[in-house]
């Protein structure tokens, strides 16, 4: 039967089918000419299609590499510079995802303040984890605030509210910038050679209000509330953190971006951030880089895990 299954195999290419044998009773079979099969574990098989060196990954060979129980990254032995930079950011982000996801469930988390909400980005991603409490997401550009509403409209626990948090309750001007790096101060000279966007930067009045205010209100109808508090606000994260006052205390977890390279005007540096919110508490649980400035690999901001350790529930 083997010779049989040889003389078969071999009559395919004839007919220009490219014939990729994985072993008795495994074959891949294909006409195009651009598809590439390498072994990617002992009982599993990549097949990948492009041009043989297509982003340096189509012939490249493939090596597995355990991650534990349950779990086999395949990895690209030789990749070019920037697709290892592109592996690093995207297996940096899966794996803070499942990390935030992992302490939400730890801590029996049941409402996340979502601060600096965008379009969403953020509460997708804890929904697609496998989180179903309570999302409260502040957006405060008015048009962005519309955009997330249409993401949230089907999910009656993700509520939007289109306002800014801060140290006090306000009106004021926001920095209007494309994508999802509007803030409250304006760009620092790094910050305007590293992006462009910021020449095109408009000012919108908007409302802040002070975290503690609104507690009550976001809280309301959970049994033995316990929040976690998200900060992205470019640079305005020790501000919005102020709002909250004594009731931080309230919180068992928390997340913030620390900055190592200062992107606007004033925006406080790691060390800064870090100490304050110590101060409070919480405990580092990850560091994961947000961005990396490619031509030289410096980070130039994390995304700072935390958690009050003796707000860890009983277990059992």
């Amino acid at each position: 039967m083997a010779t049989l299954r040889r003389r078969l195999l071999g009559l395919l290419t004839k007919f220009n089918v490219n014939v990729h044998d994985l072993g008795p009773g495994a074959v891949v079979l294909e006409r195009r000419g651009d598809y590439r099969v390498s072994r990617s574990g002992k009982r599993s098989w990549a097949v990948t299609r492009g041009a043989a060196g297509s982003a340096g990954t189509s012939a490249a060979v493939r090596e597995p590499v355990p991650l534990g129980p349950g779990a086999t990254l395949s990895v690209a032995r030789d990749l070019p510079p920037a697709s290892e930079l592109a592996l690093h950011k995207k297996a940096q982000e899966y794996l803070g995802a499942r990390h935030i996801a992992s302490i939400l469930r730890h801590y029996r988390v049941n409402c996340v303040f979502d601060v600096g909400a965008n379009i969403g980005q953020y509460g997708q991603q804890l929904r697609a984890h496998g989180y179903r409490g309570r999302i409260v997401s502040f957006e405060p550009v008015a048009a962005v605030a519309d955009k997330l509403r249409r993401v949230t409209e089907d999910d009656p626990d993700w509520w939007v509210r289109p306002f800014a948090l801060g140290r006090e309750d306000r009106t004021d001007s926001i920095n209007v910038v494309h994508g999802s790096m509007s803030s409250m101060l304006g760009p620092t000279e790094f910050g305007n050679t590293r992006y462009k966007r910021f020449r095109r930067t408009r000012t919108q009045e908007i409302i802040l209000r002070r975290l503690d205010g609104l507690l009550d209100e976001a809280l309301a109808g959970i049994a033995d509330p316990r929040p976690y508090l998200k900060l992205d606000t470019q640079g305005f994260d020790l501000e919005a953190y102020a709002g909250a006052g004594e009731r931080i205390r309230e919180f068992v977890g928390m997340q913030s971006e620390v900055a190592l390279m200062q992107i606007y005007e004033g925006m406080p540096r790691m060390d800064e951030a870090i100490r304050t919110y110590e101060a409070d508490g919480f405990e580092i649980t990850g560091m994961y880089p947000v961005t990396r400035e490619e031509s030289t690999g410096r980070v130039l901001e994390f995304d700072c895990v935390m958690v009050r350790a003796d707000a860890l529930p009983a277990q059992g």
